[in-house]
């Protein structure tokens, strides 16, 4: 069988403000009611594939977890990156994990791409399959439709007869300007880099060996010295960090001279940009594109995206302009700049702002929370509790808290009290008292917090207790 290893890293930049470092694009619902992260666990099963690892980040575990189980796809196997490195020891070290498997076929893919034809790929990646069984490592080429800059390009020596041609690169070109990019477009004998690999464990193993070697020695300590934590590998932190920061592309494939490209033609896009997000979906007579609560009164060529249904969205003659609102963000630019948006991302880091990485909402293993309002000296929040779901056994510091049930039923445990409430019905958390909140029922709990103290940062925690083997640092 085929085994998927499947990349869920990324900071989600390129669509702010609907994908932040917090939650990235991979994991939203972009396109369709699944995310991008589930339609392709979704692609990569069935009686022709093995279980698929995921490959992601401290941040994103839980997060992973939960789409995995809501998609119906069994005994993946996590692998917890503890730090950011690129997609290069990524892969070595799901390569290292199968050492002892050396004839399994990968394939190796993001997770936050868009694949509209299932069919098509399915057939391109039986015609990878079989070059990659003579011992090639392969990569899917995509015929480019317009000279984008943010990808990187791979150069043929000769043209696909039909979809699923074999192909010979020779060149790894990375994201040109857009005067290299038309000529190379115009030369018929240039592909998108898709980022979508499949080969052997043994040929990826041999390839690291012989063009880069001093990643091997910190991935197989990662991978020795890594533990089970709960349903997830963490690979060792320590040696981890002693890995380069570097792409397969650049650690591997841009060094070893000729190898083959896939043709894909099956409706392929990374949605790297809010144009291409746009280009999705459809479109009225003037061109416009809308998503959510948006209005478009005598605009052309736009779109118009409101995440939030309390936020009306209205564009009043508008041309080639996007505009997209959260309920903690809006962005609006013209069309020609669809691909800058990482720009905005690094302005707002500089001005400290919250947006820039983080949502209002704040998921976690339990459910989730977020701020409703403010102020000096209080705070109010909204907490959802999964069925099921505990949060630690814990106390504060300088903060107090009142919590009020909504919607659910809850198990509180105040210092040595332990109780059940249902909705309309409330408690009071002193300062300093050790407590926890449960959802024992089959229901989300929803509950309304308020805290009051002279400090309300989620780092004001001591925890006791935490069935998600969690630090200190948030509830």
């Amino acid at each position: 069988m085929l085994y998927p290893v499947i990349l869920a890293g990324g900071s989600g930049t390129r669509l702010w403000p609907v994908s932040r470092k917090s939650f990235p694009k991979q994991f939203a619902s972009l396109a369709g009611e699944k995310s991008l992260f589930q339609q392709t666990l979704q692609r990569l099963s069935g009686p022709e594939f093995a279980a698929p690892m995921v490959v992601t980040g401290e941040d994103y575990r839980f997060i992973s977890q939960e789409q995995i189980t809501a998609t119906g796809v069994e005994d993946s196997t996590l692998v917890v990156e503890p730090h950011a490195r690129n997609t290069a020891p990524a892969v070595l070290t799901a390569a290292l994990s199968m050492q002892d498997t050396p004839d399994v076929v990968m394939v190796i893919t993001p997770s936050d791409h868009l694949i509209a034809d299932h069919a098509a790929f399915a057939s391109a990646l039986y015609n990878a399959r079989v070059e990659a069984e003579k011992g090639a490592i392969v990569v899917f080429g995509v015929t480019p439709d317009h000279p984008a800059t943010g990808f990187g390009y791979l150069k043929t020596s000769n043209v696909p007869v039909h979809q699923g041609s074999a192909l010979t690169v020779t060149e790894f070109v990375e994201k040109p300007h857009e005067n290299k990019a038309m000529k190379m477009i115009e030369s018929g004998n240039f592909f998108w880099n898709s980022g979508i690999f499949v080969a052997r464990v043994s040929t990826i193993l041999n390839a690291f060996t012989t063009h880069s070697p001093h990643l091997l020695n910190p991935c197989k300590a990662a991978l020795a010295l890594g533990r089970e934590d709960l349903n997830f590998l963490r690979l060792h932190g320590d040696a981890f960090s002693q890995c380069e920061n570097v792409s397969f592309d650049c650690a591997v494939m841009e060094r070893i001279g000729k190898c083959t490209a896939i043709h894909l033609d099956c409706g392929w896009s990374d949605l790297g940009s809010w144009k291409a997000v746009k280009e999705l979906g459809e479109t009225d007579i003037s061109g416009n594109t809308l998503a959510g609560n948006a209005t478009a009164i005598e605009c052309s060529n736009s779109f118009l995206k409101s995440d939030n249904p309390d936020t009306a969205l209205v564009g009043l003659g508008l041309k080639d302009i996007i505009a997209v609102a959260t309920d903690d963000g809006v962005l609006v630019t013209d069309m020609a700049h669809s691909d800058q948006i990482g720009r905005t991302v690094e302005v707002l880091k500089a001005q400290k702002a919250k947006q820039a990485e983080e949502f209002r909402r704040c998921h976690r293993p339990w459910g989730y929370y977020e701020t409703l309002s403010l102020g000096h000296r209080f705070q109010v929040k909204r907490i959802m509790v999964k069925p099921g779901g505990q949060l630690s056994l814990q106390s504060h510091v300088h903060r107090a808290e009142h919590w009020v049930v909504v919607a659910g039923s809850a198990k509180v445990t105040v210092k040595d009290q332990v109780k059940m409430m249902t909705e309309n019905e409330s408690t009071y958390i002193p300062l300093g008292a050790v407590h926890r909140l449960e959802n024992p029922g089959k229901l989300p709990l929803h509950l309304i917090e308020v805290q009051s103290g002279s400090y309300l940062g989620e780092d004001d925690i001591t925890r006791y207790e935490d069935v998600y083997n969690r630090g200190e640092e948030v509830a």
